[in-house]
Parts: C-alpha cells; sequence; structure tokens
C-alpha cells in the first residue's frame, strides 16, 4: 500500500507541475493562483501543501525540470574529440532540439530568469552558474587552454553559456513570431557567434594587462 500511496503522490506532484507549467504559458508566476493550479489538477488548495510548500517552491522544480538534462546532453559534446566547429554545430543542435521538445520549459525559464519571484531567480542562476562551471571544467581540459587562468575559464565558460541560453530564448520568439526562415536565421548567428568567441579563445593571451 505504501507503494502505492507514494506512486499516487508523485503523479499528483508531477500533474501540478504540468498543470502550472501549462497556465504560465500565459502568465508569470508572480501572477499565477494557487488555486489556478489546483482547479486544473482537480484537487483541493490545501492538497497542495502535501507537495510544495509554496508556488515558489514549485518554480524551483520547474526550473530544475527545464534545466536538468541539458548539462549532460552539451558536455557530453564538449568532451568529444571532434574539432571545435563540429562542436559548436552538434551543441546548438541540441539545444534547438530541446527548444523543440520542451518549448514551454524553455519560455518559463526565459520568462523567469529575471521575473518577480527570488526563490525562482535564484534558482535558475543557481543552474546556469553550475552549468558555466561544467563547461569551465572541459574547456579547461582542453589543449588549446594550457596557461589560462581560472577566471579566465570561467569568463569564457560564461560567454559559451550565455550565448546557448540567448539562443534557446530566441529560438522561443522565432517559433512565436512565425516568421518564414526565422528560427534558421537564430541557429546561424548563433553557430557564428559561437565561433567567433572559440577564434578569439585560439589568440588569446593576457600578460600584465594587455591582451594580445
Amino acid at each position: 500500500m505504501g507503494g502505492v500511496r507514494q506512486a499516487q503522490k508523485q503523479k499528483t506532484r508531477q500533474a501540478l507541475l504540468d498543470a502550472a507549467l501549462g497556465l504560465l504559458e500565459e502568465q508569470s508566476l508572480s501572477s499565477l493562483g494557487l488555486r489556478e493550479v489546483t482547479r486544473v489538477v482537480g484537487i483541493a488548495p490545501t492538497a497542495f501543501y502535501r507537495h510544495f510548500r509554496d508556488l515558489g517552491e514549485l518554480g524551483v522544480a520547474l526550473v530544475e525540470e527545464a534545466l536538468g538534462s541539458l548539462h549532460a546532453m552539451v558536455r557530453a559534446i564538449l568532451v568529444e574529440q571532434a574539432g571545435a566547429e563540429e562542436r559548436i554545430d552538434r551543441t546548438v543542435a541540441v539545444v534547438e532540439r530541446h527548444v523543440r521538445e520542451h518549448p514551454a520549459h524553455v519560455r518559463f525559464v526565459a520568462r523567469e530568469r529575471h521575473g518577480g519571484v527570488r526563490a525562482v531567480r535564484q534558482a535558475i542562476a543557481g543552474e546556469l552558474a553550475r552549468f558555466t562551471e561544467e563547461v569551465a571544467e572541459v574547456l579547461k581540459s582542453q589543449p588549446v587552454s594550457a596557461g589560462w587562468r581560472d577566471e579566465d575559464m570561467r569568463m569564457l565558460a560564461e560567454l559559451y553559456v550565455d550565448r546557448l541560453v540567448t539562443t534557446a530564448a530566441e529560438l522561443i520568439d522565432a517559433a512565436e513570431d512565425g516568421a518564414e526562415g526565422a528560427a534558421e536565421e537564430v541557429v546561424s548567428r548563433s553557430r557564428r557567434q559561437l565561433r567567433l568567441i572559440s577564434i578569439g579563445r585560439r589568440h588569446w593571451k593576457e600578460e600584465g594587462g594587455e591582451v594580445v
């Protein structure tokens, strides 16, 4: 019986997440009402608190759903022995596919990254910081990074991660605009910008504050 109850609890929890995500297609988390979410799921408002302390905690769980799986996929590409351009093309393709398969999650993160719910802003910032550290560790292990300082390595990783996050947000906007060729232009521009970062990386050298 315990296993059945646990499975039912998990099912209801996921239903709350899915309901909130659907409602957030048209509004921000700060304007979402708890009763709206429980009404969609078909449970009493008080039952919500068996799963989440508040809507902020639910939002944090949505952040983990949205970004958790992307880390491993991008990291797997970065550790490959392929050339820089191939890694860039494959990374952008992964982001493009993630947006296509999980548009509501990506839209939620793009909106709430600078939204009104502090716990969710912090969760997004934390996930992206962890993502940046993971990317920095992989980049540091590559021969072209020999002699780089840790702070410069992190700066480089931040450039890559920021570009990927921006690409995801731009792909969502392109899909909503519906303009022909808009998504293709976003992908093409992202690849060019990542290649520019990669070229700059190969020529970066800092000595006494001078960049040569």
